[in-house]
């Protein structure tokens, strides 16, 4: 139930971070060129749009297993000790997400505190830097799921993206694709 609403909430942030990033510029850019004018504060609330977007996609990306990482030497190993490597870099990335976590609560009081606003726009730093702690959190949340898949053995490592095995994957389904075209009827011409 927990991670359904956390996925469902975690692609629904991204989604709207990515759409507010590209109608702002979008915005921005018309403005600039068709008006010759533009919103002074478009370029500082995309680079703290951008921020949110990249410390949310990091748990995302553990989700989906999408960060790139090399494992061809880990791959050699059997899978008991596959696992044991797969928890040490859960443990690891569970031990940042902790550190990210207490120094960005502590950015967020220190900012909260002095009740800064940032330079272009009227948004308090503190609410900018909330998404330190949170996005780290969410990233624990994420790294604690895999470690739990390690250890119940649905999962035997840290799954990571494999670019290389995915573009041979769609060459072969292209290649496949190809073959079945060469074996269909050809089509009579219309006389």
């Amino acid at each position: 139930m927990i991670s359904t609403v956390v996925n469902r909430l975690e692609e629904g942030i991204i989604a709207l971070l990515l759409a507010s990033m590209t109608s702002l510029t979008f915005v921005n850019v018309v403005m600039r060129y068709v008006f010759n004018s533009g919103l002074t504060w478009a370029l500082e609330i995309t680079e703290f749009l951008f921020a949110w977007l990249i410390l949310f996609g990091m748990s995302y990306g553990v989700k989906v297993g999408s960060h790139i990482g090399v494992d061809a030497l880990v791959r050699l190993f059997p899978d008991r000790v596959q696992r044991v490597i797969g928890l040490i870099v859960v443990a690891t990335g569970i031990l940042y997400s902790s550190w990210l976590i207490i120094g960005g609560w502590e950015l967020v009081s220190f900012n909260h505190m002095l009740e800064m606003e940032a330079e272009d726009s009227p948004i308090m730093l503190w609410f900018v830097y909330l998404i330190m702690p949170v996005g780290a959190a969410l990233l624990a949340f994420r790294l604690a799921q895999v470690g739990w898949r390690i250890i119940t053995g649905k999962q035997v490592g840290f799954n990571l993206a494999d670019e290389a095995r995915e573009a041979i994957d769609q060459l072969n389904h292209a290649g496949n694709a190809a073959d079945g075209d060469k074996t269909a009827t050809p089509s009579k011409p219309n006389a």
